[in-house]
């Protein structure tokens, strides 16, 4: 009983696979057959090489033609064509299907003619010639010519005449919507295509009298000027001018009314791009009707049209020598500097170099060499690694307010100072193909508030910021670490005195007893004395000056214009923690003058050598505690 129903159903099996081979292969072939009737072109439209349209309508005609893999407009004008545009004029064609068809022969059996179909002067003949050649061994191509008439009385469709005149198909709208567009659509509307990050030079011309040419080169990521004067070109600037000419766009072309004389004879501006084994160069003539309009040519085309390009654009092309520059004077890595040295007018040379870092830090501090003169050997003092690493950014970011000069004279460079730099700034390198970089910074002017600047080597005359010379003192003062001293944690402050230098007479006095605290001995002190008293406490475990006035320790301090002997006398003794044995005891010593301003009092020290500005915290406690 089963192998008998194996059997049927291997039988039925074995049928349906042959109905489905002999009989569905049948249908798909009838549908494909089908499909391929409804077809109004064959394989002549699948390789479409150029197409042309004529129509009744004004404006309506038009030609293309393909070169290589780019459509472009041969008629009204020479000129790229809209991809998307001819994309679907294309697609329209080789999908073109018909709804029904008739034969011409039978028109005259039923009394009509081509005329009753609009097919006799057609509102739009599509002629389009393709690669195929119409025979084996036939030069050039076919030529296929399709005539569209009248709109149908139902279902809004065109009656159009079959290639050999045959045939009268009954088509969609679609494909005379596809050729019916406005020109501003068929055409691209785009005036550069190189990209800029293909962009490889960028040269601009003005129009006579001046004439001036400016060409810049791009080298990596950096852009370089060639002429006028070979510097380096601001990166950014230079691509955002690019990136303009890239989003400059065809705003109508002129057909008719064109100016007396063309672009590219008579121009304002001429800019070329290039890019990979391709330029292309816009003639900017003047200006057109329309804020900020142009009339402009491409070379090697003679279609004139109109483009807006913005105001701050043009004025960058046209000033490109100045607006494309890199306005930075200095160009250095930071992080590559391993020294730095100052020299001013009758003042030593001034040496900041870097230190290796520490084992297991990736910080590098710096150390000031000061050369003595005659037998005295160079002095090393710890730097200000925060001030330097200023003086690094300050150097990095110093720009040109103004491009003084590229072709100085001697007698420029004398009015500007660089006979005797007012500063001499001199950076060595690590790793760089330019192993040193010395920047001269002449003398500060009055009446433009600036002060001018150039790199040794260099003709080039920078106008910046006269505060730079502040910023670049070549006295050790001015670098010297600002941390003059710290007290370890685990050390005590055991007695602190405050009295009055010229006297004695004590403001305040304290000891600690044995096993006492600071917050116990200052527990019955008013609010405000026991907050100045801590904050004194506090400074002194990390004492650091504002800023440094002298080296030495004189017995009388200048300050605010006079010779003043110093106000107060402040003691601290230090307990530093020993071993089995009683610990360390230090006393540190500072003198106070008299409070010189609201941000200012001056205090020095024997011990560490220098007259300073205290910080702020420090002057407001000690303030507190010396006024009745």
């Amino acid at each position: 009983m089963r192998s008998k129903v194996t059997l049927v159903l291997l039988f039925l099996n074995v049928a349906l696979f042959f109905f489905i081979f002999y009989f569905e292969r049948d249908w798909r072939i009838e549908r494909a057959s089908l499909e391929a009737r409804r077809r109004v072109l064959g394989p002549e439209a699948a390789d479409i090489r150029s197409l042309e349209v004529t129509g009744s309508a004004p404006g309506s005609s038009f030609r293309m033609e393909r070169r290589g893999d780019t459509w472009y407009l041969t008629k009204p004008v020479e000129w790229p064509a809209n991809p998307n545009a001819v994309n679907r004029i294309l697609n329209e064609l080789q999908f073109l299907e018909h709804e029904t068809s008739f034969s011409t022969r039978d028109l005259e059996k039923n009394g009509q003619k081509l005329a009753d179909y609009g097919l006799d002067q057609p509102k739009l003949t599509v002629s389009f010639s393709s690669g195929e050649a119409s025979a084996p061994g036939a030069p050039g191509g076919r030529t296929t010519v399709l005539r569209i008439g009248d709109t149908t009385k139902v279902g809004d469709h065109l009656y159009l005449l079959s290639p050999d005149g045959e045939r009268v198909h009954v088509v969609g709208r679609s494909l005379a919507d596809s050729l019916a567009i406005p020109f501003d659509e068929l055409r691209s509307d785009i005036v550069f295509s190189i990209p800029v990050f293909e962009a490889r030079s960028l040269s601009l011309q003005t129009a006579a009298p001046s004439g001036v040419r400016v060409r810049l080169h791009r080298d990596g990521s950096r852009w370089s000027f060639e002429t006028p004067v070979i510097a380096r070109a601001g990166k950014n600037a230079t691509e955002l001018a690019i990136n303009g000419l890239d989003s400059l766009r065809v705003k109508s072309f002129v057909l008719q009314n064109p100016p007396a004389a063309a672009p590219s004879t008579s121009f304002l501006l001429r800019v070329t791009l290039e890019g990979n084994n391709r330029r292309e160069t816009l003639y900017v003539g003047g200006p057109s009707e329309g804020d900020q309009t142009y009339y402009a040519q491409l070379e090697d085309r003679p279609a004139i049209f109109t483009v807006a390009i913005p105001k701050a654009l043009m004025d960058t092309l046209r000033n490109g020598s100045d607006d494309l520059r890199d306005r930075h004077v200095l160009d250095f890595d930071a992080n590559a500097v391993t020294s730095i040295a100052l020299s001013a007018p009758n003042q030593p040379e001034l040496d900041l170099q870097r230190l290796e870092p520490a084992a297991g830090s990736q910080a590098a501090g710096w150390q000031i060499i000061r050369r003595g003169g005659g037998a005295q050997g160079p002095q090393t003092l710890p730097a200000d690694t925060a001030a330097v690493q200023r003086l690094l950014d300050q150097l990095e970011t110093l720009t040109a307010l103004k491009f003084q000069s590229d072709a100085p004279t001697n007698a420029d460079l004398e009015d500007w100072g660089f006979n005797r730099p007012e500063r001499e700034i001199v950076l060595t390198l690590a790793g760089s193909t330019i192993p040193q970089l010395t920047l001269q910074i002449g003398l500060p002017t009055n009446r433009e508030n600036v002060a001018y600047a150039r790199i040794a080597g260099s003709s080039s005359v920078y106008a910046v910021e006269p505060d730079v010379l502040r910023e670049t003192g070549a006295s050790p003062l001015a670098w010297r670490e600002r941390l003059l001293g710290t007290i370890p944690a685990s050390a005590r402050i055991t007695s602190l005195t405050l009295a009055n230098a010229a006297d004695g007479s004590v403001i305040y006095a304290h000891r600690l007893a044995d096993g006492e605290t600071w917050d116990a001995a200052l527990a019955a002190e008013p609010a405000p004395r026991k907050s100045a008293l801590t904050t004194v406490l506090s400074q002194l475990r990390s004492l650091r000056a504002a800023s440094f006035v002298q080296d030495g320790f004189p017995e009388k301090v200048f300050a605010a214009g006079e010779v003043r002997p110093w106000k107060y006398r402040l003691d601290a003794t230090v307990s530093l923690p020993g071993g089995a044995g009683a610990g360390q005891v230090n006393t540190m010593t500072l003198w106070f003058a008299e409070r010189t301003g609201a941000t200012e009092q001056l205090a020095g020290s024997k011990d560490f050598g220098a007259v300073f500005a205290i910080e702020q915290p420090l002057l407001d406690a000690l303030w507190t505690l010396t006024q009745p």
